[in-house]
Formats: structure tokens, sequence, C-alpha cells
């Protein structure tokens, strides 16, 4: 199985090419992330997940390991396939965590192929799951280093980049504003 991509992507329209190593895979990956990637970047990593069917193989991307992990709870209600799943994840996971937890069924119902009662069902399937995906979160950022990672995620960038600036800085014996500038100092020139 595929898990991760990292390499060149070349977009066409609506449509991403990853050039890893002279192999160009065709990934799949919501609007979101086609909006975030530009034309002359050189690299990106996606973390995939491979759908395979009897006939089919398909490659869904995202930004951040997060992202992949929500597109595949929302594949296990019955009803959700990875098309519907993928246009959900346009939404942050965040938000749909939020939905998920209040109950929102116009939330996810403004979603193409999303109709009232798949809205409902996807609330009452994964309500109970949704506790072990925010105590993953947690559990990655704590502390300080937890204030970074919020403040990084909410100038937008990848799960990916912030793991490197938080690896690459002494972020706990930093007061939090030096912390944070360090680490946006860091991704800039990166």
């Amino acid at each position: 199985m595929i898990s991760m991509l990292i390499g060149t992507p070349l977009l066409q329209g609506n449509e991403l090419t990853v050039l890893c190593g002279g192999v160009g895979y065709a990934v799949a990956v919501n609007l979101h992330t086609l909006r975030t990637l530009s034309p002359n970047q050189k690299d990106v990593t996606l973390y995939v997940h491979t759908h395979v069917r009897e006939d089919v193989l398909d490659l869904f991307g995202f930004l951040s390991s997060e992202e992949k992990r929500m597109f595949e709870m929302l594949l296990t209600v019955s009803g959700v396939g990875p098309k519907t799943a993928l246009a959900v994840t346009d939404a942050s996971p965040p938000a749909i965590r939020k939905a998920i937890e209040d109950g929102d069924v116009s939330f996810f119902s403004a979603f193409p192929r999303v109709g009232k009662k798949l809205a409902q069902k996807i609330i009452i399937e994964l309500k109970p799951k949704i506790g072990s995906l925010h105590d993953l979160d947690l559990t990655t950022a704590t502390g300080q280093t937890g204030e970074v990672r919020q403040a990084l995620e909410t100038l937008g960038y990848t799960d990916n980049d912030i793991r490197k600036a938080l690896q690459s800085i002494e972020v706990e014996t930093l007061p939090l504003q030096s912390a944070i500038k360090e680490s946006i100092r860091f991704l800039s020139k990166s």
C-alpha cells in the first residue's frame, strides 16, 4: 500500500499528479489542497490513502495526517464513499469534529452527495469515535509546544512543516512569543 508520496506536484486543472522517481502518481485531493499547492512548487508531501476495489486502485492525498485520519473515519460510515469523504475533508478536521460534536446536520448536508439522512448517519456513527481523534491531537502537543503548534496551524502551515519546525527549535526553552517567531522564521526559510 502507498501511504505517503514525496515528489514534484504537476497540476493540470483540478487534477494532481505527483512525480516521484520518474513515476507519476495520479492523486485525488480536495479543493483546499489544490488551492494550497502552487504551480511552481518543487516538492510536496502527501499522506495517502490507497483505496482498492475490484477494478480500481485510487490514491487520495492529504497535506496532514489528521486530514487523512478524518477521511478514513468518514469512510467507515456506510453510505459514504471516497469521493464524498474527500469532499467533506475540504473543511478542516477541527470544523468536522465540531460539527459532529454539535450534531450540525446542515454542515454536512452542504457538501455534494450528502443529504439530510446521510448527514445524520455521519453524526450518529462518528460521535462515539471522535473522542479518539481528539485524544490523539492532545497527546502530540502539550504545554508551550501545543500553543506554538496551534499558532502555526492558525497561520495555515501544514502538519508536516509544523513538525519540522518543532523538531528544529527548542520551543520549551524559549518564551512563547520568541518560540513562535523562531518557528515562523524557520518555516519561511524552507
